[in-house]
């Protein structure tokens, strides 16, 4: 049976409406709020078969924990969880070459919602996270994401370094972001399978995912800044692919 998640934010629930209707349980929205974006939602919900429920805004502040719901609450099934072992389906069914973006100790939740959400932006394969030491699905994270969370697969894996060499083994080549690599991310030919590592603000990739890299590149930068924001600098890395890929 699967788990049942808590969904806040108008964006992330119309996802849920738009996408995957048939894993809406319930749905809360604020007595305050008659807008046109709640009523749009409201009426998908009816049509999906869900009477929404009204109540007050505190009501909808505790289902969310203090999250910034916008008015809207649902409660829905969460879709299984991938692991490794669901990489190679992923490979299989991907028509064009595959693009990972993988997060290497990434905890902050509000990062990891916006890495979605920029990933569902450039057409990824799969995000892939490791199981410990880094942020997981939650309420947060769906709502940064917008809806994203919804859409983009999130594989969560046991040991990260082993997970590249099976993707390695599969002819996908591993570029790690280091700041203090020689190489440009602009040199890099990205036509064919890539999995793109982005490690954490401030501590970078770990020793034994970098030392799993095929080469390591680094984002020119020309102002006083040292690094940017890991969502940031996946969108800078991620969309250079796309450039290349879309013949630009």
């Amino acid at each position: 049976m699967s788990q049942k998640v808590t969904v806040f934010g108008l964006h992330a629930v119309k996802a849920i409406l738009k996408n995957h209707p048939d894993r809406l349980v319930e749905l809360y929205v604020s007595k305050e709020r008659q807008d046109e974006s709640v009523k749009e939602i409201v009426n998908e919900c009816y049509t999906a078969g869900i009477r929404p429920q009204w109540v007050p805004k505190q009501a909808l502040e505790k289902r969310a924990e203090g999250g910034n719901h916008q008015g809207v609450v649902a409660t829905v099934h969460s879709p299984p969880t991938l692991t490794e072992h669901d990489l190679a389906q992923l490979l299989d069914g991907s028509e064009a070459p595959a693009l990972f973006l993988v997060l290497d100790g990434v905890t902050d939740p509000h990062n990891l919602g916006a890495c979605l959400r920029t990933a569902d932006a450039a057409g990824v394969t799969g995000v892939i996270v490791p199981k410990d030491k880094s942020a997981q699905i939650t309420p947060t994270v769906r709502k940064v994401a917008s809806g994203a969370a919804e859409q983009v697969p999130l594989v969560v894996v046991t040991n990260l370094a082993r997970t590249l060499r099976d993707l390695q083994e599969k002819g996908v080549w591993v570029y790690g972001t280091a700041g203090e690599a020689t190489q440009s991310l602009y040199d890099i030919d990205y036509r064919g399978p890539v999995a793109l590592v982005m490690g954490a603000e401030g501590k970078g990739m770990r020793r034994m995912t970098r030392e799993t890299c095929d080469e390591l590149v680094s984002i020119p930068l020309s102002g006083s800044v040292s690094s940017l924001n890991v969502s940031v600098a996946s969108g800078v890395c991620l969309f250079e692919v796309v450039r290349q890929r879309s013949g630009a």
